[in-house]
């Protein structure tokens, strides 16, 4: 049989090192591990695809809310600003009865009266607008579809006539009971 040579020196302690015989490490354990790797890392790379085309998808759907709400809300600011510039306030205040005020007088804190008021100016009759008392406007509701006195034709200081029965008024008994 063939005998290998004895080896010395530098060469002893290395082949010391390898282990002695003719061993074959199994393949079929390191293959499964490469292939199981190499499987895991691609799933992995595919979930981790999907997830950042989701987010992406979000990311857009959330970019167009934002730009929805804000056109609404440069919208409605501009509604805002248009019921507060001061011709559209002083349109309001006059539809609503009001007049503008007279001069002002303040009051120190020692209780002294600065200034000369003044009254408000009256506004003419053909100025004032046709405003209905609240009650005019409760009234006209309960009835239906009957239009109510306007306070033109009721004379100022005097109650309104109503088509309501007076809860105070007293009825006649029925006989029999």
């Amino acid at each position: 049989m063939s005998r290998k040579p004895e080896l010395k020196g530098r060469a002893a302690r290395l082949a010391r090192l390898f282990p002695a015989g003719p061993r074959q490490a199994a393949r079929t354990p390191f293959v499964l591990l490469v292939v199981l790797l190499l499987g895991g890392g691609l799933i992995g790379l595919l979930v981790l695809n999907s997830a950042l085309s989701e987010g992406s998808f979000k990311m857009d759907d959330l970019r167009r809310d934002t730009k929805g709400l804000t056109d609404e809300e440069q919208g409605l600011q501009r509604d805002i600003d248009s019921y507060s510039a001061p011709d559209a306030l002083q349109r309001r205040a006059r539809e609503l009865g009001m007049v503008p005020g007279g001069d002002p007088a303040f009051l120190n804190p020692d209780g002294a009266v600065k200034g000369v008021p003044s009254a408000a100016a009256q506004q003419s009759v053909q100025e004032a607008p046709a405003v209905r008392p609240p009650e005019a406007l409760m009234f006209s509701q309960t009835i239906g579809s009957s239009p109510s006195p306007a306070p033109s034709d009721t004379p100022p200081g005097s109650p309104a006539r109503s088509a309501a029965p007076d809860p105070t008024a007293t009825t006649p008994e029925t006989p029999g009971r």
